[in-house]
């Protein structure tokens, strides 16, 4: 039995998690870098190297039960994985299990926030990107990576950190109040204090890997100079685990680089550092 981290399999089971990740092995509508649909599998497999005691929270949070959701994948157009990962986010959400997902390029998203914000009301959704993703379509779909976030600035209480590269055609759709723009957050964290303010109880974050600066993590889609560092996110991610109701997250555009693992386990460390923040709260 595959478990995330390598974890007993006492730990992974469907009937006591109390928390589930969905795996959406998707790379259909990316434009430059290929390879988010082998993202999911490099992820397990790296987090099997993790040492799983949380330092900075005192725990060892996959004693909560960390169950892994039967992969979503083999799509024949992004409308049809929309929905799909709708349907799966909103059965999810039935069972009571916190909802994680690992993607996939980033329009595996818009499904699961559309399923959040009819579950929740006045949602807020924090996005870590490099890409504002605010476009209402791109290449004849409205369910592209580009358009990712789109409809979650119209319907959500959208707060968007680390953006640093966008088309002016998405201008008209920005907020620009909600905006923490990397040129100036950069190598601090004194915004964080701003951005809570912001957030309203039921928050949702969704993390485009490409946030993090290239230097950091290298292995994904559209990788961006000039981006944010480990310790400046977990900073983000501790304030929203204990100011608010964390209902969900992803973590997409992990694209494996061949040869190396920096970014598979990166990725991994991240996911479950996040999970010992919201068990945590103290």
């Amino acid at each position: 039995m595959k478990t995330f981290g390598g974890i007993p399999a006492e730990f992974a089971m469907q009937e006591s998690a109390k928390i589930s990740i969905l795996p959406v092995a998707y790379d259909g509508t990316s434009t430059w870098g290929k390879g988010a649909d082998k993202g999911p599998e490099a992820f397990f497999v790296a987090s099997e190297n993790m040492e799983l005691y949380d330092i900075e929270t005192n725990s060892e949070v996959y004693r909560k039960g960390i169950y892994i959701e039967d992969k979503l994948s083999g799509f024949k157009s992004p409308e049809e994985m929309v929905e799909a990962v709708y349907s799966k986010t909103c059965e999810i959400v039935e069972t009571g299990r916190l909802f994680t997902m690992i993607g996939g390029e980033h329009s595996v998203s818009i499904g699961a926030i559309r399923a959040m914000r009819n579950q929740y009301t006045n949602l807020s959704v924090v996005q870590l990107d490099a890409h504002s993703d605010l476009r209402p379509e791109y290449d004849g779909s409205a369910c592209n990576h580009a358009c990712a976030l789109h409809e979650a600035s119209k319907y959500t209480n959208l707060i968007q950190v680390g953006i640093r590269s966008m088309d002016s055609i998405e201008l008209p759709y920005l907020n620009r109040d909600k905006v923490f723009w990397a040129h100036k957050i950069h190598d601090t964290t004194d915004w964080i204090p701003k951005l809570m303010k912001m957030c309203t109880q039921n928050v949702y974050v969704t993390i485009d890997l490409d946030a993090f600066d290239p230097s950091v993590l290298p292995g994904t889609g559209t990788p961006e100079p000039g981006g944010l560092y480990w310790y400046q996110v977990n900073e983000l991610l501790v304030n929203l685990a204990k100011q608010c109701n964390i209902v969900g997250f992803d973590i997409t555009e992990l694209s494996p680089i061949e040869g190396e693992n920096i970014s598979e386990f990166f990725s991994a460390k991240l996911y479950y550092r996040f999970l010992s923040m919201i068990f945590n709260k103290k």
